[in-house]
């Protein structure tokens, strides 16, 4: 089961069209849908849980090391089918490897193999390479059952796992669709089950007839083509001074001791906490924008490019705009709605109703006016460049009268005029 996503260049728009392999029988279309629980093992299952780590981490540099010596040596790339093969004389080698369920141990070739795909690929496209590397104990936190049912297992209401047993699940939400898979992850502490589970595509939802651009920024998270604003929580920077704390006191603490290990995980909870009220947000924002509206228009940003940028790269990685584009582009597609990425190159620059480019325009202009009697707060302005690139028929409401006259002693927003080119 896959998923291609393919974007599609058209004059100022990207057009998102997700694709998905049709089962055999019947022809009916399917995706998969990850279901996230936590764990609760007893301390002599979560024993065998790190074991259980500690050997596929062992077997992945393994593989690593014979997939880099062969090449430096013989020239020759080695197949990921007889790493898997090479699975199972490595349970008979090896006693702690013996509790470990062997496609547990393929699926680590499988993970290895993925890397140098994502490795070649970049390579071709010109980016940064990123060689596989090697990993130490605090860089692998999962593993994987590939095939549900064989080697994991529903037991009731607990988890059975080959070599560790049954441990206790949080079902803090019903499963659905057919299990495919199952990873096991740890992270901060914590140990997860996440359940790949295949589903055939729901109904789309009910038309509204709605269409709107969204921009999305630092002062405010998102605005939109109606003149909505959502204020940015930030999240990380009201949690910035208990974590300034924690990672002082982290820092303090002898390397190697006990200490050390447990400041380290309060700094991880409180760097998680931060991450799941980020994540909680933008997925009941991005829920109710695809309950909302049929067709949504978002500025396609190089997010990667953007945070280069020392003075704001804090701001804009706290308010997640890779991830609510992703919420948002998976949603709509699920929902049967239509999404759009449009051209970002003046979107905030250009006035909405005339076309007329500001001039002397910067970060701190905040309220732009134009000849034509446009009036508007830059964030609407631009919301509405965005909706107008997508493409669709439809009217917008636009602050548009005769400027008035200049007055004030300064205080007010700057506002700039627009001059035409």
């Amino acid at each position: 089961m896959k998923a291609f996503l393919t974007l599609v260049r058209n004059d100022f728009v990207y057009y998102i069209i997700c694709m998905k392999y049709r089962r055999a029988e019947g022809f009916v279309e399917v995706g998969l849908k990850i279901f996230k629980y936590r764990l609760y093992p007893t301390p002599a299952q979560e024993k065998c849980l790190f074991n259980t780590l500690a050997v596929c981490r062992h077997f992945y540099n393994m593989c690593l090391e014979e997939r880099k010596t062969a090449y430096q040596l013989a020239g020759r790339s080695v197949r990921k089918s007889d790493q898997e093969k090479m699975a199972v004389r490595y349970r008979q080698t090896f006693p702690q490897a013996k509790t470990v369920f062997s496609q547990t141990l393929q699926s680590v070739a499988d993970d290895l193999d993925k890397a140098f795909k994502a490795f070649f690929r970049r390579v071709k496209t010109g980016e940064n390479p990123g060689y596989p590397r090697f990993k130490g104990h605090n860089r692998f936190h999962s593993f994987t059952f590939k095939q549900f049912g064989v080697g994991a297992k529903l037991d009731g209401r607990r988890l059975k796992l080959f070599g560790i047993g049954r441990v206790g699940v949080r079902w803090h939400r019903p499963l659905e669709g057919t299990i495919k898979t199952v990873r096991l992850v740890h992270n901060a502490g914590h140990w997860h089950a996440c359940f790949a589970c295949e589903m055939p595509d729901k109904p789309a939802l009910l038309t509204t007839g709605r269409a709107i651009g969204v921009d999305v920024g630092i002062a405010s998270l998102i605005t939109t083509s109606e003149g909505e604003k959502i204020e940015h929580p930030q999240f990380y920077r009201q949690g910035q001074k208990k974590l300034r704390v924690l990672q002082r006191a982290f820092s303090r603490k002898k390397k190697g001791s006990q200490n050390r290990r447990k400041a380290l995980l309060r700094v991880q909870r409180q760097q998680e906490h931060v991450a799941h009220q980020r994540n909680d947000y933008l997925h009941k924002l991005s829920t109710e924008l695809v309950q909302k509206y049929d067709a949504i228009a978002l500025e396609d940003l190089r997010v990667n490019n953007m945070v280069r940028n020392k003075r704001l790269s804090k701001s804009i990685l706290d308010s997640g705009w890779a991830t609510f584009r992703q919420y948002l582009t998976y949603k709509a597609e699920n929902a049967g709605r239509e999404i759009v990425f449009v051209d970002p190159a003046y979107t905030s620059k250009c006035c909405s109703n005339c076309g007329t480019l500001f001039q002397d325009f910067n970060l701190s202009t905040r309220w732009v006016a134009c000849a034509c009697g446009l009036s508007l707060d830059r964030d609407h302005n631009a919301a509405i460049n965005i909706l107008n690139r997508g493409g669709w028929d439809t009217s917008v409401q636009r602050n548009v009268a005769p400027l008035p006259a200049p007055h004030g002693n300064g205080k007010r927003k700057r506002a700039v005029e627009a001059a035409r080119l």
